[in-house]
């Protein structure tokens, strides 16, 4: 699990193409790599990838054709930097909220508002998604955990704080970008309980009648 307070970014040195997947190699900081092994999840933009190979303070993750389709991970280049999260161990202080590191889609970057000390993107979401959006629910943007502000169907907006600019790579997104999204689970689950429900009461069972 994950709690989408984004410990830093890493650059992507190496990116290797193979058949039906990817692997790609990140610098970590040295002050991250206490404790990390072969087989510990560290989240990309949000996304949970698995430690396959360690050099010092690079680190190599394979990414499978089911990854790069749904993520923007596939997009990435060496020299690109993407948010890192370390796993959440129990006990830990959760100062965003829980996350799976289970990418559900990407949105487009519409519009980026700069203004003093402050900064506001509006994306959207694929239609399919737009019942989870809610003012002032949680959202995952790259990895980061964000409240939304304002929403219009499937267009959303989100304000960053200047330590969130300073800390993650949302600063540089731009117009047309593709971001990870992950949507609170709990907004999830409601949301599709509510729907089944008022199926249910408009299409009851035959053998219910």
């Amino acid at each position: 699990m994950f709690s989408g307070i984004v410990q830093g970014t890493a650059e992507v040195v190496t990116v290797i193409e193979r058949e039906g997947m990817r692997s790609h190699r990140i610098r970590l900081p040295a002050e991250q790599l206490s404790g990390l092994q072969i087989g510990a999840s560290l989240a990309h933009n949000g996304c949970c990838l698995t430690v396959t190979a360690m050099e010092g303070e690079l680190l190599t993750f394979d990414l499978i054709a089911e990854t790069l389709r749904i993520t923007n991970l596939g997009e990435l280049r060496p020299g690109d930097r993407v948010n890192y999260e370390r796993a959440t161990r129990l006990g830990e202080e959760i100062g965003g909220h829980l996350m799976s590191g289970h990418i559900l889609t990407c949105a487009e970057v519409l519009s980026v508002e700069t203004s003093p000390n402050n900064r506001r993107l509006w994306l959207q979401l694929p239609d399919r998604y737009a019942k989870y959006l809610f003012p002032k629910g949680y959202i995952a943007i790259d990895g980061i955990s964000l409240t939304i502000g304002e929403v219009e169907q499937g267009r959303f907006s989100v304000n960053l704080i200047p330590e969130t600019l300073e800390r993650t790579n949302i600063a540089s997104r731009t117009q047309g970008d593709r971001v990870n999204i992950e949507i609170d689970p709990q907004t999830q689950v409601i949301v599709d309980s509510v729907e089944r429900i008022l199926q249910q009461q408009a299409y009851p069972l035959r053998g219910a009648e």
